[in-house]
């Protein structure tokens, strides 16, 4: 039988992972304003008791606001969400209060000090459970404390290939990322 597999680099391996389920982790700072980013690795660890975790570089704030907070909300967010989660993951909180600036409807958490999002397919409120630090990123893993589902049928965003292209699973695009799509920000 011939092996249809090629050896390959890590980079164009790893490219074949599209589409790529999109999240948007948040936790409070230190400051009282509430920090979203946007990640790509994120999974469940658990049933019993419900965890799960994501992944965050070491050189981002929201690391450091992880950290401090011990506490944090996993969304998926909707197809409709394509630009926050675009702007969130283009910005640092370093600099501004990002939910604020793009304007993105959020509702208070009921379990931990912090927002979930309104229009999100799913929200999970987190405690942090523990941290593992892997080579430039730290994997966080959270217990859940209280989880969310919209009502209204939302299709969830996915990462559709390299570039910042956003869209549903079906491969319909919703947002690429532009230097010019933030201009008026």
């Amino acid at each position: 039988m011939e092996n249809p597999q090629q050896s390959t680099s890590y980079s164009k391996a790893a490219a074949s992972k599209y589409p790529e389920h999109v999240v948007i982790a948040v936790a409070k700072d230190s400051n009282g304003i509430c920090n979203p980013i946007t990640l790509g690795w994120a999974m469940t660890t658990s049933h019993t008791p419900p965890m799960m975790a994501i992944s965050v570089a070491f050189t981002r704030y929201s690391y450091d606001v992880i950290c401090e907070a011990k506490e944090f909300v996993i969304s998926y967010p909707s197809k409709e969400m394509a630009k926050d989660a675009l702007f969130f993951g283009t910005r640092s909180g370093r600099d501004m209060d990002k939910i604020k600036k793009f304007g993105t409807a959020v509702l208070p958490a009921e379990k931990i000090d912090c927002v979930i999002f309104r229009d999100a397919v799913a929200n999970f409120e987190c405690t942090l459970a523990g941290e593992l630090k892997t080579g430039d990123h730290a994997v966080f893993a959270g217990e859940i404390v209280h989880a969310w589902i919209n009502e209204e049928k939302k299709d969830r965003l996915y990462t559709l290939g390299s570039g910042y292209k956003m869209g549903s699973v079906t491969g319909e695009l919703a947002v690429e990322y532009s230097p010019s799509l933030f201009e008026e920000e």
